[in-house]
């Protein structure tokens, strides 16, 4: 499987208020639509009518969101293979970092040659894992919190 270069979209000139206009009308457009099993359903300019499954109106209104507010964004497939120093960029870790959590497995990987190949499928999925954790941990520090008659 070949390494997936992503690369990154960053919004310039007026890129970040289209951004937010898109977001609008596409957030209205899914809300209109409250089966997340049918394909959300959007007139278009020509008269014409575009549709779109749900998830991909749910990843495109991240898209948008993330430009609207001037950030870069890059989308990198699930069946991916990064390189290490790609993947620790996805996690804002050092690549020796990320070579340890690849080492503990706790990230999946293979190795062509000498070079280690990260899944993306499971660095988003360490990614998910993490973020539950730190969500509990912040979740638990503040009822201890409150528990002590701290908060």
């Amino acid at each position: 499987m070949p390494t997936h270069t992503p690369t990154p979209a960053y919004p310039h000139g007026n890129d970040s208020e289209l951004a937010r206009e898109a977001l609008k009308t596409l957030r209205r457009a899914v809300e209109a639509h409250t089966d997340p099993q049918q394909p959300v359903e959007m007139k278009v300019t020509d008269g014409g009518q575009l549709e779109m499954p749900r998830a991909a109106a749910d990843l495109m209104m991240r898209i948008l969101g993330k430009m609207a507010a001037g950030q870069g964004v890059t989308v990198v497939p699930m069946s991916a293979e990064l390189t290490t120093q790609q993947a620790a960029d996805i996690l804002n870790v050092s690549r020796p970092h990320l070579v340890g959590l690849l080492e503990s497995q706790q990230i999946k990987y293979r190795k062509v040659g000498a070079h280690r190949r990260v899944l993306a499928e499971s660095l988003y999925d360490y990614k998910r894992r993490t973020s539950v954790a730190q969500k509990d941990a912040a979740d638990e520090l503040s009822a201890l919190g409150q528990d002590m008659g701290l908060i």
